[in-house]
């Protein structure tokens, strides 16, 4: 059987995070006396109170990730978000007030962020929030910084899951996890080679994306709506961004393509998206020691990739 941590490994790590960002704040000149978490799931996001900042520490983790590898990630979502920022693109901002760096203390790697208010009272309306991804593509186009193709799909973990899943029969049966490679060797060298992708997906233009369904990430302010959490920033096809949301939200976001002028989005891309999507879905399986809760959140997905059509009907 699979080793979970318990309630109280979990408390431990996230008071070991909230300690860490306390002091690394503390060094870096912020008052901090009333540190609060504001959230806790695959980072934990604490405002260091009473400073107007707020520090994103992630807490699960690839095996394979390492410090160093985290590093180069949040550094370019830090570079990432200041340019939309300065663009006038409506983001949550890094903090003005410490250097535009992950910091690293003891076990972990660290941002700093501008502390926004949320509006408590405003429900998520995800299908505005597609249509608004529309416009948030609009505006990351011309991003000059440098991104890696497909690198939110993280290749090398899915590929590492497959090993780590195999000791846990728990969690997924051996039946899922033959699937599971066989359509990854289908759809990996699609997602490791921007040639290859290319080459099977001709016309269809990349550019910078969020890499993390930004649908989801899109925080209520008391003064607007910001979009968020941009570290898997990546170079794709937009149909990334919208992978195994469904026909609802597609329409909503080809209804702001149409608005901005740009493409909509296309189904064949979609399909092959959407199967990979689900391949990390079963990857993320293998983070559930780290997170039970997540087991949850990922039997409704793994119930659907059931029914999908094998590849994503990319094996034909």
């Amino acid at each position: 059987m699979t080793d979970f941590l318990t309630p109280q490994h979990l408390a431990q790590r996230t008071s070991a995070a909230v300690n860490a960002a306390v002091g690394a704040g503390r060094d870096l000149g912020l008052a901090v006396t009333d540190a609060t978490v504001l959230h806790d799931v695959f980072s934990v996001v604490v405002h260091l109170a009473p400073s107007p900042v707020v520090a994103r520490i992630p807490t699960v983790l690839p095996p394979s990730e390492d410090l160093a590898s985290l590093a180069r990630r949040q550094r370019t979502e830090l570079d990432l978000t200041s340019w939309l920022a300065a663009q006038g693109t409506p983001v949550i901002p890094p903090s003005p007030l410490v250097p535009r760096e992950p910091v690293q203390r003891g076990a972990f790697s660290m941002t700093f962020w501008q502390f926004v208010e949320e509006d408590r009272g405003k429900e998520p309306d995800y299908v505005a929030n597609s249509e608004s991804v529309a416009d948030l593509h609009a505006a990351m186009r011309a991003y000059p910084g440098r991104l890696s193709f497909l690198s939110a799909a993280d290749p090398r973990f899915i590929a590492e899951s497959h090993t780590l899943l195999e000791r846990s029969p728990d969690l997924i049966g051996a039946a899922d996890l033959d699937r599971a490679r066989r359509e990854w060797r289908i759809l990996e060298p699609l997602v490791r080679s921007r040639a290859a992708f290319e080459e099977r997906f001709p016309g269809i233009g990349l550019q910078p994306i969020h890499g993390d369904s930004p649908p989801a990430n899109i925080f209520s302010g008391v003064h607007g709506d910001l979009y968020s959490d941009f570290e898997l920033a990546t170079l794709g096809p937009v149909e990334w961004d919208l992978a195994a949301l469904g026909p609802e939200y597609e329409s909503a976001y080809n209804r702001g393509a149409r608005r901005n002028g740009t493409r909509p989005l296309d189904e064949d891309v979609l399909g092959f998206v959407n199967a990979v999507g689900m391949l990390r879905a079963i990857a993320a399986l293998a983070l559930v020691p780290q997170l039970p809760v997540l087991v949850d959140y990922l039997k409704p997905a793994v119930e659907q990739w059931r029914t999908m059509p094998f590849a994503g009907g990319m094996a034909g």
